[in-house]
């Protein structure tokens, strides 16, 4: 006890160079774990929701681009498949279906049109309001909430496709009602809506004014014609007077999660869909997006030795810190030489001090790591997913 009270005596007494090499150790340390959690957890996360879908359905051409656009609401949209895909899977009796049309945006987030049953598929979570139920209603993802500042009771507005295009389709104002819980998925970043909100964005469905208020000549002849508003909101007014046009089986689509009921209705399922001539594809995300995170972390193993290096040359800086620091405390071991204390004496003190000097840095690099794990749902939404 005696020497643990000197060794942190002389700890206090020279508090600067001990702080420094507190620090020193803490970032030795912390810069291997901070770095390994991140890229654990980024490659956790985004397989875990290739894993919790089991199958993709959408238009012949690149799975990547599918996978990505259905899961991560990222990258470039592929060619839209039709509705008459979701029939056609729906009347096989193998699985469930959830169609998703992701083309447009709303203040910088994607607006995702859906059914109720994507929210109960991905096990959400209201913070406040509730899930959509009728047209021109939407949900925002907690991040998008959290960076508009807007919640329930309050309304976005589609961003067009193209603001040069004067055929383009007409921005739609859409009305919130739920703010989602946090998950820590791209779902954060994305906001929900009926399946049939998208198609009015898109200009599939629209409606009209009154015709008796559009104007009347003054014959009393009802001017109605097809040049007349589109309605950029959808109120209680106006909700009933929207329609659409064309065959429905010929509604886009942008891909479809199949939800086999079990193993045998999965294999059967993906069978109708090798034929390479089959306009449509069948995918399972899962290997695909694990391929494609193996590739991405490769670079991992070239961190790991360049961090191995940099531990090396900070543990010789270190050991020549000690090394400076017994030569300049040389008197003072002479000393405690003299006073009767053993050969052993000094060396069990400067012992203890790396000891609890390390100990400090350990701790300290733990919390490190602790408050990088905090930090690391978000980067990954944020950085990883986008970037993708």
């Amino acid at each position: 006890m005696t020497s643990l009270y000197l060794a942190l005596a002389y700890l206090r007494h020279h508090w600067i160079k001990s702080l420094i090499m507190v620090l020193a150790t803490a970032l030795i340390l912390s810069v291997p774990l901070v770095t390994q959690g991140l890229l654990d957890r980024s490659q956790n996360l985004m397989t875990a929701r290739a894993e919790t879908t089991p199958l993709l359905l959408g238009r012949q051409g690149s799975a990547l681009d599918l996978a990505i656009k259905a899961l991560y609401f990222r990258g470039q949209s592929p060619q839209a498949s039709s509705m008459a895909t979701v029939d056609e899977v729906w009347d096989s009796g193998y699985a469930d279906v959830i169609p998703l049309h992701i083309r447009y945006f709303a203040s910088g987030a994607p607006v995702v049109g859906t059914s109720l049953d994507y929210l109960d598929f991905r096990g959400f979570a209201f913070q406040s309001g509730r899930a959509f139920s009728l047209i021109g209603e939407a949900v925002l993802g907690a991040k998008v909430a959290e960076r508009l500042g807007v919640g329930v009771g309050q309304s976005l507005v589609t961003q067009p496709e193209n603001l040069f295009d004067l055929t383009a389709t007409y921005p739609l104002q859409l009305d919130i009602v739920g703010v989602l819980a946090p998950t820590g998925t791209p779902d954060d970043t994305a906001i929900f809506t009926d399946i049939k909100t998208s198609w009015i964005v898109q200009g599939i469905g629209h409606g009209h004014d009154d015709v008796i208020a559009a104007g009347v000549r003054p014959d009393g002849v009802v001017i109605a014609n097809a040049a007349q508003r589109q309605f950029a909101r959808i109120t209680d007014q106006n909700r009933a007077s929207f329609h659409f046009h064309g065959d429905p089986e010929t509604y886009p689509v942008t891909a479809i999660i199949a939800l086999p009921y079990d193993h045998k209705s999965q294999t059967i399922l993906r069978g109708f869909y090798q034929n390479p001539d089959n306009p449509t594809q069948i995918i399972q995300p899962r290997p695909l997006i694990g391929q494609l995170m193996d590739n991405l972390f490769r670079f991992k193993a070239i961190l790991d030795a360049v961090v191995v290096v940099v531990a090396i040359a900070a543990l010789f800086a270190l050991g020549l810190a000690v090394y400076l620091s017994l030569q300049l405390r040389q008197p003072e071991i002479r000393t405690n030489y003299q006073l009767g204390a053993g050969r052993w004496f000094s060396v069990k003190l400067v012992a203890l001090e790396l000891l609890v000097l390390l100990a400090m840095g350990a701790g300290l690099a733990w919390l490190a790591g602790l408050a990088s794990e905090q930090l690391v749902g978000e980067l990954v939404v944020s950085l990883v997913a986008p970037s993708l």
